[in-house]
């Protein structure tokens, strides 16, 4: 109520949305740290190491030219999609017209709501992956979708049971999506997989949206769901810089699919945004054109980074899978804790001053996980031993 005594209350779409979680953890954790309790955050996978230098110089190139500085097409610049195009066809083998088949995002995140908002009519049924990115049943539920969870276990390998989700039913199942390598499990993606994928999704009338960041971190077998022939019949899929690049702040991701899908995601998305600003699509042009050293010096980085992180979580008694794909590690708790994630967090963060995130955001299937990122120091890696050490003593 407002000072006038006026109540407005909000839309009924955002009922079944809260505030994101990080948003809430991350603000209690500054206030831990302004009151004087030091604490290492290993939540958000957010790259700690800068683009490659050729990138902040053609930013700063492209910035300084007088030109560059007005509204941008909807469907992104050419020099960009040019690029998108060219790094499809050169890294997964796929072939997409850069003029029809690939519409540039201000971050892939952004594209899942396009893609909701473009697709979906209230009650519309949309399978979801639990455990999954939070933002997928949000972004489903503010479209006025209806989320039908399908479980991802550990006894699967973190993949779909088909035959568990068709004998729950498909009736009104309008859009599925799926995230390989996969988010917060760190699930490797197959070519029989991704086959399967499109095969369920043609026999059952369904899109598959394929949300795609994670595969070249701490994975030598970069794959897109859009090899498998036929796919863009079916299929759309996200991709993005943010992890691949070290670009999360930039928010530069894309869309690749049919020329018929990617008019329907305009039809919305030209009415919510611009194009991004020019000097950000050149940038990201050349960071897109970098050669192999620059994916194994990301990825050394990240396996010297993963060995720390499983001396963690051997401190903390945890068990985990060696070999996942991405910015994280996922491990269960250790056998006997007397407590789920979020109470196992919260005695590590307040014990130990070390923020883990709780599986559960993920889904109920995460409720006995954590997960640690590997976007800190090695540095920083080995204080939050220490630290838990010392607080588990």
């Amino acid at each position: 109520m407002n000072e006038k005594g006026l109540q407005i209350e909000v839309a009924e779409r955002l009922s079944g949305v809260g505030e994101y979680y990080f948003s809430k953890k991350l603000r209690e954790i500054d206030r831990m740290r302004a009151e004087g309790t030091p604490v290492i955050s290993l939540g958000i996978g957010s790259p700690d190491q800068p683009p490659h230098p050729s990138v902040v110089e053609r930013l700063a190139a492209e910035a300084a030219r007088s030109d560059t500085h007005a509204y941008q097409p909807y469907k992104g610049a050419a020099v960009l999609r040019r690029a998108f195009s060219k790094w499809y066809a050169e890294r997964y083998g796929v072939a997409l017209d850069p003029e029809t088949e690939i519409l540039p995002l201000i971050g892939s995140k952004e594209g899942v709501m396009h893609i909701c908002m473009t697709y979906l009519n209230p009650g519309d049924r949309v399978l979801i992956p639990n455990p999954g990115y939070p933002t997928y049943r949000s972004a489903a539920t503010i479209a006025g979708g209806v989320c039908v969870d399908y479980r991802l276990t550990a006894e699967n390998d973190w993949l779909p049971d088909f035959g568990q989700i068709e004998a729950a039913g498909l009736e009104g199942v309008k859009m599925m999506i799926v995230n390989y390598p996969q988010m917060p499990t760190g699930a490797h993606a197959t070519p029989e997989l991704f086959a399967r994928l499109v095969e369920f999704a043609r026999r059952h009338g369904i899109l598959l949206v394929h949300d795609n960041p994670y595969s070249f971190v701490r994975n030598d077998r970069p794959l897109s769901l859009l090899s498998v022939p036929g796919a863009k019949e079916v299929a759309l899929e996200l991709n993005s810089l943010s992890k691949s690049h070290n670009m999360a702040g930039w928010r530069i991701g894309m869309i690749g699919g049919s020329a018929e899908r990617l008019n329907e995601v305009i039809r919305f998305k030209s009415n919510m945004d611009s194009g991004m600003f020019y000097p950000m699509q050149a940038a990201a042009a050349t960071a897109l054109s970098l050669g192999d050293e620059w994916y194994r010096s990301l990825n050394d980085l990240y396996y010297s980074r993963e060995a720390l992180g499983y001396e963690l979580l051997d401190v903390l008694g945890c068990t985990y899978r060696r070999g996942q794909a991405g910015l994280f590690v996922w491990a269960a708790l250790p056998e006997g804790f007397d407590g789920d994630c979020y109470a196992f967090s919260d005695r590590i963060l307040y014990d130990c001053g070390v923020f883990v995130t709780p599986g559960g955001i993920f889904g109920s299937e995460g409720d006995r996980y954590i997960r640690i990122s590997l976007c800190a120091s090695e540095e920083t890696l080995r204080a939050a031993i220490g630290k838990i050490r010392e607080g588990l003593r």
